[in-house]
């Protein structure tokens, strides 16, 4: 059984876009990856999965449970929004105990586990706290129960690099307890470090869902090379051939696929230099974003 498994998902604001039949599978022990730019639908796909909305047609459902006929299934979950927003006369120790009241379970122990790791002053009140550290409050108040799925929307905005490594590490241990994890962001590098698989979001809609090892592998190639004279604008126009740059003398392109055709219309120029090196997510990225174009 699927940890999330989610049905022809359909969500629709009106003019303003939701999403549209989103399918998705993310099975235990995961770190699934949700990539799109702001405004894709992630947010909303994760608030719909959680019954914090209701959906306009299709499922999704946690542990095999619908959280709108289930709510009780929230309990083995840790989510992070995107945005946190919290009582600002209320001390951090206050508020997380509170929040732990709701598991039924002591969770001393592990607040101030987790909060000397995020270098949170659990003293504090809220309305004295930067929104970096806000944001750890957030990432406490997620795991303080130990949480069977972890649910990450944008969960890195407002921390600083060291934090932000901290933080990687921490999910990476809860990981290894087989917590499984749903990681939602618009930062390729973020999800190219920690995920398993990874799916990519477009206007609501999923273009693709592929394992990380994959998109990784040698399938995919960047071309750079500089022609000791001009190169004209359509001369790579060849299968394969993506994320297209011309500009001069110089040529640059993702591609993927029999490596064969491209070579012979490189030998064809006399080059100054070549350059090869395999490309990063975002490039691969943008490769799958323009296909569907």
């Amino acid at each position: 059984m699927s940890v999330i498994e989610i049905k022809n998902l359909t969500k629709n604001y009106g003019k303003s876009r939701g999403i549209v039949d989103v399918n998705l599978n993310v099975e235990q022990g995961e770190i699934f990856g949700f990539i799109g730019p702001n405004g894709a639908g992630k947010s909303t796909t994760i608030r719909t999965l959680l019954g914090l909305i209701y959906p306009g047609e299709g499922s999704a459902t946690i542990f095999g449970k619908s959280c709108i006929e289930h709510p009780e299934v929230r309990k083995e979950v840790g989510y992070l929004p995107s945005e946190v927003f919290y009582y600002d006369g209320m001390k951090v120790i206050d508020l997380l105990k509170y929040s732990a009241s709701f598991y039924k379970k002591d969770c001393t122990k592990r607040i101030k586990e987790l909060a000397e790791i995020m270098n949170l002053d659990l003293k504090k009140k809220i309305d004295d706290l930067s929104f970096g550290n806000k944001k750890k409050v957030g990432i406490v108040q997620g795991l303080l129960h130990e949480p069977k799925l972890i649910i990450l929307d944008e969960p890195t905005g407002g921390l600083d690099p060291l934090m932000q490594q901290k933080f990687f590490d921490l999910i990476k241990q809860e990981s290894k307890k087989r917590a499984t994890v749903f990681f939602s962001s618009h930062i390729l590098s973020e999800v190219q470090r920690m995920c398993d698989r990874v799916a990519f979001i477009k206007e609501g809609r999923i273009i693709k869902i592929e394992k990380m090892s994959t998109l990784q592998e040698n399938n995919y190639k960047k071309i750079s090379i500089e022609a000791k004279s001009s190169i004209p604008e359509g001369y790579f126009n060849i299968g394969g051939v993506s994320s297209l740059e011309i500009k001069d003398n110089r040529a640059k392109f993702i591609f993927n696929g029999n490596v064969n055709p491209v070579m012979k219309k490189i030998s064809e120029i006399e080059l100054n230099n070549i350059l090869i090196e395999e490309p990063d997510l975002e490039e691969i990225f943008m490769h799958y974003y323009e296909k569907e174009d």
